[in-house]
């Protein structure tokens, strides 16, 4: 016989989130699932946070110190001085022996009564300082002790077991509290106080310092000196006024580290000619990559540097330059071009690995020392100490920079021919001569740089040639005011 609708209707899983057991189930089964279903729980949060299952009522609850124990408290409620935990504790002479048997036997009872979990007293803790004002508040604290009750007959001496016992009114706590609160607030402010008193103290020693620093000296100059120009730039961060001139004396005296001598007998495969050549297509560069023209200079002396001591081939010739202008890049740009330009600058003539050994050589050579004087750093400070117009400071880098083509130059000082160029660009602009001004701050005379002013007059009026026009074509533009196309001096007044 076929079962009815009801069974066949029963034999099909429930889908209500009830798990069904495979087969045919009853009704007594189904009652028994429905049984065994749990209550969905709500999930604890671990986060919140819960009362203790034992915690004790709030009206129960007495406040006390964190760092102090019960005696503690209680010893600064009745107005007394505890002792230390070093020393040791003296325990207070009762008259009847009895009593204190009777101490020990009602102790539990005293203690639970007074809301104490454990039986024995804990040791006296580290003994605080108590200040006037408790002292003050001492005989209403015993007033309010001595109408408890207690087994013990008090003696002159206050015990630790008689005041650890004892209960504390609800009014002696809140005045223990008052007294605490005043007491903390005192000592902030005499720590405050303190402090106050240091700072002022500080601040008076370091105000002369810092006024001195910052006053403007009265330096005494030379007959002849129109002004001061460091005393006048005192409070200008950016013109290191402080120490300026002790900056350029110490350049100067670098300078004898890195002279060069004339090289050209030893390098057989090389020429001054090539030499002119490569410090031209270095000039194209550093306009083409538009670097500072203190990488020009650095790259220059760096190259100089190096044939002074190797001999060099005429096929590595151009490899040192590009190699000099990597070094001087680093060393003074903010962001140097990469490898990859200065082989691309190179028409691929080199490989990279080629490139890199020829800057190692060149490292080691000057031994890792790029902080080589330059006449360019030298001529800007002339300039700006006897404040010229930006049209004849573009004038002497004009000179300078044409004379860096110069063979007959590599030996002269780089202070001396940064001198020797502002005199020039003086002199082609009718500005005058040299002036006590212009030797205080150089510190050289006419006679130093005479020489020098005539082998620069000398290279402008050297003929014009076409292959070395790229310094001339620069200082001929716009930007820089043109200088190239002025007239040059026959004579000078040396």
């Amino acid at each position: 016989m076929a079962p009815s609708k009801v069974i066949n209707n029963q034999n099909k899983p429930v889908t209500v989130g009830i798990k069904v057991k495979k087969g045919i189930t009853t009704r007594n089964q189904k009652a028994t699932d429905q049984l065994n279903i749990k209550p969905h729980m709500p999930v604890k949060d671990l986060r919140v946070k819960r009362k203790a299952d034992a915690s004790p009522l709030k009206d129960k609850i007495t406040k006390r110190s964190a760092l102090g124990n019960i005696t503690n408290a209680i010893g600064k409620s009745l107005g007394v001085q505890l002792p230390e935990t070093k020393r040791v504790v003296k325990k207070s002479q009762v008259k009847p022996i009895s009593s204190v048997y009777t101490l020990r036997n009602n102790e539990k009872t005293t203690v639970k009564s007074n809301n104490v979990t454990s039986s024995k007293l804990k040791p006296a803790g580290k003994a605080t300082k108590i200040t006037k004002k408790v002292e003050e508040k001492k005989n209403v604290s015993q007033k309010s002790s001595s109408q408890k009750p207690s087994d013990v007959d008090k003696s002159d001496e206050s015990s630790l077991y008689v005041s650890a016992l004892e209960d504390l009114s609800h009014e002696s706590g809140k005045k223990i509290r008052i007294i605490n609160e005043k007491i903390e607030e005192e000592e902030a402010t005499a720590a405050q106080k303190v402090v106050k008193s240091k700072k002022n103290s500080i601040n008076a020693q370091t105000l002369p310092l810092a006024e001195h620093l910052d006053k403007t000296p009265i330096r005494k100059l030379p007959a002849g000196v129109l002004w001061d120009f460091d005393a006048e730039n005192w409070r200008d961060p950016y013109q290191v006024s402080h120490y300026a001139m002790e900056i350029f004396e110490y350049l100067k005296s670098r300078e004898n580290k890195f002279s060069i001598d004339d090289y050209m007998e030893k390098q057989v495969c090389l020429s001054r000619w090539m030499r002119s050549l490569l410090v031209d297509w270095m000039v194209e560069v550093q306009e083409s990559f538009e670097l500072n023209h203190e990488t020009l200079y650095l790259a220059v002396k760096l190259v100089d540097l190096y044939l002074t001591k190797v001999t060099v081939g005429k096929e590595t010739l151009q490899l040192l330059g590009a190699a000099s202008l990597f070094i001087a890049s680093k060393f003074d740009e903010r962001i140097p071009p990469m490898v990859e330009d200065f082989l691309y600058i190179c028409d691929g003539a080199y490989s990279q690995r080629e490139l890199i050994r020829m800057e190692m050589n060149v490292l080691k050579i000057v031994d890792f020392d790029l902080g080589i004087p330059l006449s360019y750093r030298f001529l800007r400070r002339y300039a700006r100490c006897i404040k010229v117009s930006m049209p004849t400071l573009t004038l002497a880098r004009y000179i300078l920079e044409y004379s860096l083509m110069d063979y007959a130059t590599i030996t002269f000082s780089d202070s001396k021919i940064a001198a020797a160029a502002l005199f020039l660009a003086l002199q082609m602009k009718d500005l005058g001569g040299w002036t006590p001004t212009l030797e205080y701050y150089t510190g050289y005379k006419v006679d130093d740089i005479k020489n020098i002013v005539n082998v620069l007059n000398q290279g402008l009026h050297r003929k014009y040639k076409d292959a070395l026009a790229t310094v001339r074509n620069k200082y001929s533009h716009k930007i820089f005011f043109e200088v190239a196309k002025i007239p040059l001096k026959d004579t000078l007044d040396l």
